[in-house]
């Protein structure tokens, strides 16, 4: 693999400020080997031919100036030859015959676009991610794959399949981990997975995190409401070992206190009453013995 060597350039205000004074002087030596020329003097022409090839060299010089802007390499070719890359910012030259090719250091995110793909279950779902990424190998990014910002997509997108895959949607029989429930520890598997895929590109991901996750529009209202049958009984029974701690509380508190003494039939119809009041969902209408205490 092709791996980045940084590789400083010369200034180029030097550079241009001479170059400037080089051309002046082709110029000079043209004008006045055009002079000697025009007065019948042989010599002129010598000075012609050297202010004119001092003048096309002194163009091609100012071609190998080029800038370097915050947080962005440039990669120096040489007839196919990868030279270095140039990262000090600022006003720069290089060699007039490389070829440059500018990349951006700086960091970017994508969305991705919202993939159907079936859970672990098998459960159709709709998911899309936001990646974090920037470039830290120049010269992987360049030779190593054909367009490095088509290869991060792909692979982003592969990766974000492949972890709808691995998990179930929801936390249901008795799973572990899901894409809804466990957000964190999804979101670090999928940051590994994409950075272990592009890191062929010279690409570091710096985060991957999950920004839609929804059951498929063909099922989505058969498991909205499997979720609120699986919330009714979730909370029927935390009612139900309330009530279950309440009257217990209560036969206990009348026994220690002695405010009646209550055979087992009587305490069975109590705990039966009770009961029928704590885990109604409607309001009770008791009916009040005023006649005796049975």
């Amino acid at each position: 693999m092709t791996k980045e060597i940084t590789k400083p350039q010369k200034n180029g205000w030097s550079i241009l400020f001479i170059n400037i004074l080089f051309l002046v002087f082709s110029i000079g030596l043209f004008t006045w080997g055009i002079f000697l020329l025009s007065h019948r003097q042989g010599f002129g022409g010598y000075l012609l031919a050297i202010g004119i090839i001092l003048f096309v060299t002194s163009t091609l010089l100012f071609v190998g100036l080029f800038t370097v802007e915050p947080n962005e390499a440039v990669v120096l070719i040489l007839f196919g030859k990868y030279k270095g890359t140039e990262k000090t910012q600022g006003f720069r030259w290089a060699n007039p015959l490389y070829s440059k090719k500018k990349i951006s250091l700086r960091v970017r995110n994508f969305d991705s676009e919202k993939l159907k793909v079936n859970d672990k279950k098998g459960n159709p779902i709709e998911i899309s991610a936001v990646v974090v990424w920037k470039v830290e190998d120049t010269a992987e990014a360049v030779f190593e794959v054909d367009d490095y910002l088509n290869y991060v997509h792909v692979q982003s997108e592969s990766a974000i399949r492949h972890l709808a895959t691995s998990y179930p949607y929801d936390d249901t029989e008795g799973e572990s981990i899901s894409l809804r429930s466990s957000i964190d520890e999804v979101s670090e598997h999928l940051q590994k997975e994409i950075d272990e895929r592009v890191r062929a590109a010279g690409v570091k991901v710096l985060e991957a995190r999950i920004n839609h996750l929804a059951y498929s529009p063909e099922i989505a209202q058969a498991m909205l409401q499997r979720q609120q049958a699986e919330a009714i009984i979730a909370a029927r029974q935390k009612i139900v070992e309330g009530a279950v701690g309440m009257v217990e509380m209560a036969l206990e508190r009348l026994k220690d206190q002695n405010v009646v003494d209550l055979d087992e039939e009587r305490k069975a119809n109590m705990v039966s009453n009770l009961m029928v009041v704590l885990c109604s969902d409607r309001a009770t209408q008791p009916i009040i013995n005023t006649g005796s205490l049975y």
